[in-house]
């Protein structure tokens, strides 16, 4: 364990470190189901704040902004679309690691993370593919 690891157990209660410690037994889709049930729960977002990306001037003299020299993308599901199948089969075609249920729980959870880290090349490819389907999608 490292030392600031180590530091931020000291700085838990027992009771707290054993939520932490449940937590980081859960896989992916349950912590985003337990995210989401305690935003509706407490009326709160766990969404991290945006920062505004500020232009900056190159040696050319040309603007460029953080947005454009991004190296990963979060594929966001927004909405089926109103075309739920359709939407779930495209899932399971991208991510081959989900199940029906699975892919059904992302749909239904909208919105929800598909890929995260994802190159600017494979983002769009889902998202093609997905609304093409009938789903709404966002690159973040």
């Amino acid at each position: 364990m490292t030392k600031e690891k180590n530091e931020a157990d000291t700085n838990l209660s027992k009771e707290l470190q054993g939520i932490v410690d449940s937590v980081s037994n859960l896989n992916v889709l349950q912590i985003s189901q337990l995210v989401k049930a305690m935003e509706d729960k407490f009326g709160v977002t766990a969404s991290a704040p945006v920062v505004m990306a500020t232009a900056v001037t190159g040696a050319n003299g040309q603007e460029a902004t953080a947005a454009e020299e991004k190296a990963s993308y979060k594929v966001v599901l927004k909405s089926d679309g109103g075309k739920k199948i359709p939407v779930i089969k495209a899932l399971r075609e991208i991510k081959t690691n989900l199940g029906l249920k699975e892919a059904k729980e992302l749909v239904d959870e909208a919105p929800s993370v598909v890929e995260e880290d994802a190159d600017k090349e494979l983002a769009e490819k889902i998202k093609k593919k997905l609304e093409e389907a009938g789903a709404e999608i966002s690159l973040e």
